[in-house]
């Protein structure tokens, strides 16, 4: 049984994307690839999508247990544009079972213009890192949007700066957050603790302490540390001691 959807928005691209069957038939430039997974990129009327085809959702129990990987993809995007965080749109979306058993799915996003990844400014040593008002800016916004997930009790759980893409208007997006989920309690403080590490792995490398200490304080929306933030500042920069 096959659950699809395709944004009413997008009707006039049923042909390539109304269905299941249409969209694991497409043809384009291949991406990435996994053992359960594809990302390709096809291109229409000067548009680009990306066409994320899930083929498994592992082994054993995990046919049967629990969300498949592709739902919590296109739930997780769309809780974003719900929580007024930017991040890309979903044209097209759903799965299909075989019995009680996951057998496929698949995600279509429309492209985001002129936009880079974090990781690739970091990687290229882009001089906007260099640039104190744009890091200000970027570091606001993320601040906020990390905030707002955060607030709803909802962690990222792979926020990396390749998740993360910046236009040429310096508006960011978060992407690609399969992982992501609700805790409560200690599960909670945990992870936001790993959301917080996961972007400051990568800063400590390229942004000042000021700008990280600043980065924090833009989150908590304090100016000084209390002893609880304290801990945690410590624990952030120590979560990947030895594992890097």
């Amino acid at each position: 049984m096959a659950g699809w959807n395709l944004e009413p928005a997008y009707s006039a691209l049923a042909a390539d994307f109304g269905t299941l069957d249409a969209v694991f038939a497409l043809q384009g430039e291949h991406l990435t690839r996994d053992p359960l997974s594809e990302v390709i990129r096809v291109e229409r009327a000067g548009v680009n999508y990306y066409v994320k085809r899930y083929t498994g959702a592992g082994k054993g129990l995990r046919r049967y247990l629990g969300r498949p990987r592709v739902k919590s993809e296109w739930q997780n995007l769309k809780r974003f544009a719900k929580w007024g965080i930017p991040t890309a749109e979903v044209v097209a979306w759903g799965l299909e079972r075989s019995g009680a058993a996951y057998a496929r799915g698949a995600l279509i996003t429309r492209e985001l213009p002129n936009t880079r990844d974090l990781s690739e400014l970091a990687d290229n040593h882009d001089p906007l890192l260099k640039d104190r008002l744009w890091v200000d800016g970027v570091s606001r916004q993320l601040a906020r949007y990390t905030r707002i997930m955060h607030d709803h009790r909802f962690t990222h759980n792979d926020l990396k700066w390749r998740n993360l893409l910046i236009d040429d208007q310096a508006k960011l997006y978060l992407i690609d957050c399969p992982n992501g989920d609700f805790w409560r309690g200690f599960w909670l403080k945990y992870r936001i603790t790993k959301d917080l590490a996961c972007l400051d792995k990568v800063a400590k490398y390229h942004l000042t302490a000021t700008q990280r200490l600043r980065f924090y304080f833009q989150y908590t929306g304090r100016n000084t540390l209390n002893a609880a933030d304290k801990e945690r500042v410590r624990h952030i920069v120590r979560f990947f001691e030895g594992r890097e």
